[in-house]
């Protein structure tokens, strides 16, 4: 009897620590998911291929950040089925734009390329027709711009010139020296694609952007423009024209995507002869044929040329070509409204007077912004400061159409030189 007692006593002792070091063990390790819903039996052969699939659950990696050997800083891994890009921005074929100076157009025209250049990711090839006293002034100022900068575009110098005609009176045709875009596919023979802007416009987003339309063009369309106006009853063309003009607005060229090869190799149906001609052997007769009747000069020359051929014509939503007469009668440029200002053209000479100020207030915050400064603290904050003072115009009552593309745009740029750089070093 005292022995049974003892194996008892024995035995519940033993249950007792087998109990607690059971317990120790359950509350040292994590907690389990709940059970997941019991499914029907599989076949003993789906089973088996299961298995191996099972056995081969990938493992997190402990092991230290891997090292770029080239330079040092930490390699960003590329994630399961992502594809490596082939070429960097740097390393395809850059974008042209060229722009036309005369007179007292070298600030304009510096703002402009320092525009390009503060937003664009690809590099930029400029071409600045000027006149012989204006190369010295853009060579000097162009040189001063930082290197992380410089390295960015390159450029050529162009003299004033036109192939057919009289020079004189090409040079006088509207503003000094405009009529010069329009032999651009004439003198460019090497360049296959060009974006042409006036000097008073102003990029609020990558050039890139525009110059992706170029892949939207048919087979027939060489050309890319604006529409003069959004509204045919209040635009110019539709009231005051003398002469043919494209669709029922006209379109406004200063900003104009070109694909020159397609130019040069066209014929154009026109007004003068039953055939083609080619875009050279065109401008001077139709130049002399409507004269009298254009005010818009080499602009009117170009809706003339595509009320003939309007299958050469693309054209693009105002957003592209952003203009006072889009808010200073009141906002009529629904791209705009929905996805913000790309290109601003400050025409009517806005830039330099306070009739739109708020077109003013965007021109100078980028001629002030030094180069190398946080874009956010040194351009966007100064312009929202400047934008309180334009809230009497219509067009400074929308501040947002003019602040949602530059303000996506910056934040690209954060991204790509910020947030990329911080996510690869603390991607472990």
């Amino acid at each position: 009897m005292r022995l049974s007692c003892k194996v008892a006593a024995a035995l519940l002792c033993l249950g007792s620590l087998l109990l607690l070091y059971l317990l120790a063990g359950s509350a040292a390790a994590p907690p389990r998911p709940p059970p997941a819903p019991s499914a029907p039996a599989r076949p003993a052969a789906a089973a088996a291929a299961a298995a191996p699939l099972a056995r081969r659950q990938p493992r997190l990696s402990r092991s230290p950040p891997r090292r770029n050997p080239a330079g040092g800083k930490l390699a960003s891994a590329r994630k399961p089925g992502e594809q490596k890009h082939s070429k960097e921005p740097s390393s395809l074929p850059c974008m042209h734009l060229a722009v036309v100076a005369c007179g007292d157009r070298l600030e304009e025209t510096l703002i402009m390329l320092k525009s390009a250049v503060l937003f664009s990711n690809r590099r930029l090839c400029f071409h600045i027709f000027a006149e012989d006293s204006l190369k010295p002034e853009f060579e000097k100022k162009l040189k001063e711009w930082p290197s992380s900068y410089t390295k960015k575009f390159e450029y050529n110098i162009y003299p004033i010139t036109f192939s057919v005609g009289n020079a004189q009176e090409w040079k006088k045709l509207f503003k000094p020296c405009a009529a010069q875009r329009l032999f651009l596919p004439v003198i460019l023979k090497d360049v296959d694609s060009l974006l042409y802007v006036d000097t008073d416009v102003l990029f609020l987003r990558p050039i890139d952007d525009i110059w992706h339309i170029l892949k939207e063009f048919n087979s027939t369309q060489l050309a890319a423009m604006a529409p003069e106006h959004e509204i045919p009853k209040i635009g110019w063309y539709s009231r005051f024209a003398r002469h043919p003009y494209y669709g029922t607005t006209g379109v406004n060229s200063g900003v104009m995507l070109m694909n020159l090869t397609r130019i040069r190799n066209t014929q154009f149906k026109n007004s003068m002869i039953p055939g083609g001609l080619t875009w050279e052997e065109m401008l001077y007769p139709l130049y002399q044929k409507y004269k009298n009747y254009i005010t818009w000069g080499d602009q009117d020359l170009l809706n003339i040329i595509f009320y003939f051929n309007p299958e050469c014509l693309y054209v693009f939503p105002c957003q592209w070509n952003y203009r006072p007469d889009h808010c200073m009668y009141g906002s009529n440029c629904k791209g705009a409204e929905e996805e913000g200002v790309s290109i601003l053209h400050g025409n009517r000479g806005v830039y330099h007077d306070d009739k739109q100020p708020t077109f003013k207030a965007l021109y100078e915050v980028i001629r002030d912004f030094p180069f190398e400064d946080n874009l956010f603290q040194s351009l966007y904050y100064p312009l929202q400061s400047k934008f309180l003072d334009t809230v009497h115009t219509l067009c400074g009552r929308i501040p947002q159409v003019f602040l949602k593309q530059i303000e996506k745009t910056m934040k690209k740029v954060y991204e790509n030189r910020v947030i990329v750089y911080l996510g690869a070093n603390h991607r472990y």
